[in-house]
């Protein structure tokens, strides 16, 4: 007898999945090794930025109150007293009409307030001359004005990129708290499958959904164990998938989760004991995407057709890993944008629809059936369709889930 299962809407899905992650603790490394990773602790400012009153250009240093007057019928001299580069300190002090020569990054020599740039000025071989005043700190860099000792600067569970790094260099961060990564199994099943070195045999497909996996892991910098591919006897994979469990933090099977003869996943949870969060989601493609938790342990079940395994990782997968890592944005970043072909066909589930974006427009990215490759590999979004009694038209405003972005969003909107 065939099993009944009630379709659970997409956002309800994902909440009852992220319901269930747990931390799993933190970790020092190397400020080299950081990026990628989700930050376990606030960066806080050690020191004013810039920690001194610093020139933003080349140029020379003057007193402004000496250029009042300055115009092109009336040049105003300054005798140069001194020559200083970043990373150094002038120790002499300006009097009336006085400069000193200074380079981007120096400290701002004392009585200075203003900063000639080199094109505002005529030199020669002792002095240098202006044809304009400038105002009290007139091109300079103010002690400060980018970030204030003890500032919260990133916030705990943000995704470290270049830009943090060069932060946490500049508050002399040498080793950083992060949070700890998941370890992540890959169980392939089905008989159908054949390894990618191996030859093309009637009935049987190579398995792409492995490797293609791997990769989305990889994006993500998480690493991952191939678990290798299981036939369709459910002692068998039985063993494997308990194996894996106790090995991993999370197991991500392909195939076996629909309601046909050779099927066996359902089983497999229930023989583990695991509790069942949902075995039906109302999309397209991947409705028979399962979730289940066994002592802690996520197991995910996603369709063995590509596409929808594709979208089940990014819905799914993604969202639960970095929760697992305490990173304030889980969620796919998303936009809108003008749908660029029509989808006259209604449909009572949410599709999602693998599409190419290009800022403005968004469209299918080529043959859009749930067993699909081609559109995965031309794809950097999906367009996002919900269910309900009518299509769609070319110029509809709708929602895109956009992938392969380094950070995602903290808000969940479809």
């Amino acid at each position: 007898m065939v099993e009944k299962r009630t379709p659970l809407p997409v956002i309800n899905a994902v909440e009852r999945v992220l319901e269930c992650a747990l931390s799993l603790g933190t970790e020092k490394i190397e400020l080299e090794e950081s990026f990628g990773r989700i930050l376990a602790e606030p960066i806080i400012a050690s020191s004013d930025v810039p920690s001194f009153d610093r020139s933003p250009y080349d140029g020379f240093a003057i007193r402004s109150v000496d250029s009042v007057g300055a115009t092109g019928d009336n040049r105003i001299a300054f005798k140069v007293i001194d020559h200083i580069g970043a990373g150094e300190v002038s120790t002499k002090k300006l009097a009336a009409f006085t400069a000193i020569r200074i380079m981007t990054g120096a400290q701002l020599p004392e009585g200075a307030d203003a900063v000639v740039m080199f094109e505002q000025s005529v030199e020669t071989e002792e002095s240098m001359t202006i044809r304009k005043p400038f105002k009290a700190l007139e091109n300079v860099s103010l002690q400060g004005e980018d970030l204030r000792k003890n500032e919260v600067v990133i916030n705990s569970g943000s995704y470290i990129n270049p830009g943090t790094i060069a932060l946490l260099a500049t508050f002399g961060y040498s080793q950083v708290l992060v949070a700890k990564q998941p370890f992540v199994g890959i169980l392939s099943t089905g008989t159908e499958l054949l390894a990618v070195n191996e030859e093309l045999e009637p009935g049987k497909i190579r398995n792409s959904n492995g490797p293609m996996i791997v990769a989305q892991l990889k994006r993500m910098g998480i690493r991952c164990k191939m678990y290798g591919i299981s036939i369709d006897q459910l002692d068998e994979s039985y063993e494997v998938v308990k194996k894996a469990a106790t090995e991993t933090d999370c197991l991500i099977t392909t195939g076996g989760v629909s309601v046909g003869d050779f099927d066996f996943l359902p089983a497999i949870y229930e023989r583990l004991g695991a509790e069942v969060l949902f075995n039906k989601v109302a999309m397209r493609p991947g409705s028979v995407t399962t979730v289940a938790v066994a002592n802690g342990r996520y197991l995910f079940g996603l369709s063995g057709n590509p596409s929808a395994c594709f979208t089940g990782f990014e819905l799914f997968v993604r969202p639960a890993l970095l929760k697992m890592m305490s990173a304030s944005k889980p969620y796919l970043p998303h936009t809108t944008a003008r749908l660029g072909e029509n989808f006259t066909k209604a449909n009572p589930f949410t599709r999602f629809v693998r599409a190419l974006y290009d800022g403005k427009i968004v469209s299918p990215a080529g043959f859009n059936k749930s067993n699909a490759v081609s559109s995965i590999a031309r794809g950097n979004a999906l367009i996002v369709l919900p269910g309900g009694t009518r299509g769609y038209q070319s110029g509809d405003l709708v929602d895109v889930l956009l992938l392969g972005m380094e950070e995602g969003s903290d808000k969940w909107k479809l």
